[in-house]
């Protein structure tokens, strides 16, 4: 498997050490890094965004720091399909929320940390 370049919040790069080969620079609150397994990740780090409180589309895709639009909706859609997030329509904005199964699916790759 081919190591990718991507940004990645800190507090998720602390809690998914596991997934990164190399850290770089960091910019603000994101870290710049070259990251195994780069699907999995991106998922855990849309569920890690969700998992303490709702957030519109805008909010979701600017934390998530997965930098191009396309990749996000295919990450977002696929966790929707998974039921890991669910959305609903709150006046003219989208909200999304993580879902138990998506919090189980979360507090899988969390538990090596706390074991």
């Amino acid at each position: 498997m081919r190591a990718r370049l991507t940004y990645i919040p800190i507090e998720v790069a602390e809690q998914f050490d596991d997934f990164i080969i190399q850290r770089d620079e960091q910019i603000l609150n994101t870290v710049k890094a070259r990251t195994k397994d780069f699907s999995t990740l991106s998922l855990l780090k849309l569920l890690y965004q969700v998992k303490t409180r709702e957030m519109s589309f805008s909010e979701l895709y600017s934390k998530s720091n997965i930098r191009m639009k396309k990749s996000f909706l295919n990450y977002l859609h696929l966790c929707m399909n998974y039921n890991f997030i669910e959305k609903q329509a709150v006046g003219p904005n989208m909200i999304y929320s993580i879902t138990e199964k998506g919090e189980t699916m979360l507090e899988l790759f969390m538990q090596k940390k706390s074991n």
